[in-house]
């Protein structure tokens, strides 16, 4: 009962305590414990800021308070160096140099002035890093500045094989959150993203990307519509052949060919890719859902399936020409029959019946009134 822990520690070397110089194996013993001790309690500065902004229960995961919390979190190690401290002390090698006008500094101490013009440039770096960081980095505007409508992804990814894409361009459509409901997760969160990608030169094509993340998924479109490429015909590089009516499901759409510098009069989606294809004067209207999907599969589906003057040359055996208002009666012959046109003229029982719409008629006859016109207007 009475004997020494510490010559029970040193029994093992053969020396009692008084020759071993001191109880070195239990100093060790306590160092050990001490250091253990102190490793457990070592937290991250995560850990700490989760801490003072309570950042867990409930209240946590369902975000409420986040924004504030956000604007309370700072990064202390920001504009700190490896010696600096509020001591002021200058350590040769860490926060000073070692030799100085050939001679080897020793450690010194800074003034009680110098010290604090220390301390304010480092909060002032501080301040200076959050401010830069609530800075956003400005993209290429889409249609709307808080939406990923209409910006550019830039070209596609290079392929497996060496191929480049650096005449397309991609742009995108719509980025929304679907949701699948599975009997292992519940319900699962994803991101679809619609993009359409183009040359400008008749070469377009759309894809449509899903992941976890929005910018996997914006990159899976962008990469997967360039296999699916379409090559639409376009009259003088600049518009349409003839008046086009294409339908997909509830989505229908009315082109209209136009001359050359009226623009595109187009649903915003139908200018973009529009852009991308290289269609520059078209009239569109949009009629029924607006669903994106639909719009773009209406478009394409419809600027496919156009019959080109020659190809209507051919099959009709006769002359295509266009009458112009400033040519007047004077016709221009724009497509003839590559076997030779017939003698005799299309039979009147052949010709299409062209489906008229009501809108159309009423502003031939100038019935037509715009819904604008009994608003009252007080700018000028």
């Amino acid at each position: 009962m009475g004997a020494n822990p510490c010559n029970q520690v040193v029994k093992s070397c053969g020396k009692p305590f008084q020759e071993s110089g001191g109880c070195h194996s239990s100093k060790s013993m306590l160092i050990d414990l001490e250091s253990d001790v102190q490793q457990s309690h070592i937290v991250t500065a995560e850990e700490l800021w989760k801490g003072v902004l309570a950042e867990s229960g409930a209240g946590a995961r369902k975000g409420r308070g986040k924004r504030t919390k956000r604007k309370l979190k700072k990064d202390l190690n920001r504009g700190q160096s490896l010696g600096e401290g509020r001591g002021g002390f200058l350590w040769p090698g860490l926060n000073s140099p070692m030799v100085k006008d050939q001679v080897l500094q020793s450690m010194s101490r800074r003034s009680e002035a110098e010290q604090q013009e220390v301390q304010a440039e480092i909060v002032r770096q501080r301040d200076e890093w959050e401010r830069r960081r609530k800075m956003k980095v400005k993209r290429e505007r889409g249609w709307t500045g808080n939406s990923w409508g209409g910006v550019s992804l830039g070209s596609p990814d290079p392929g497996p094989n060496g191929e480049t894409y650096e005449d397309f361009d991609s742009r995108v459509i719509e980025v929304k959150s679907v949701f699948n409901m599975t009997a292992k997760e519940g319900r699962k969160r994803s991101i679809s993203c619609l993009v359409a990608v183009g040359n400008g030169n008749g070469a377009a094509g759309f894809a449509l990307g899903k992941a976890a993340d929005r910018n996997t998924a914006l990159r899976k479109a962008k990469n997967r519509a360039i296999h699916y490429l379409y090559y639409i015909d376009r009259y003088n590089n600049h518009t349409i052949y003839h008046d086009i009516e294409s339908k997909f499901k509830r989505t229908t759409l009315r082109m209209r060919k136009q001359n050359k510098g009226y623009g595109l009069h187009c649903h915003r989606a139908v200018i973009t890719l529009c852009k991308l294809i290289g269609i520059e004067d078209m009239y569109c209207k949009v009629e029924g859902s607006i669903n994106y999907l639909n719009i773009t599969r209406a478009l394409f589906t419809g600027l496919a399936n156009q019959k080109t003057h020659q190809s209507l040359a051919d099959k009709k055996k006769l002359h295509v020409v266009e009458f112009q208002s400033e040519r007047g009666p004077l016709p221009t012959v724009v497509a003839t029959p590559k076997d030779g046109a017939q003698p005799d003229p299309e039979p009147t029982d052949e010709i299409p019946n062209t489906r008229l719409h009501w809108d159309d008629v009423r502003a031939t006859q100038g019935t037509k009134r715009s819904i604008w016109a009994g608003v009252k207007r007080t700018i000028w």
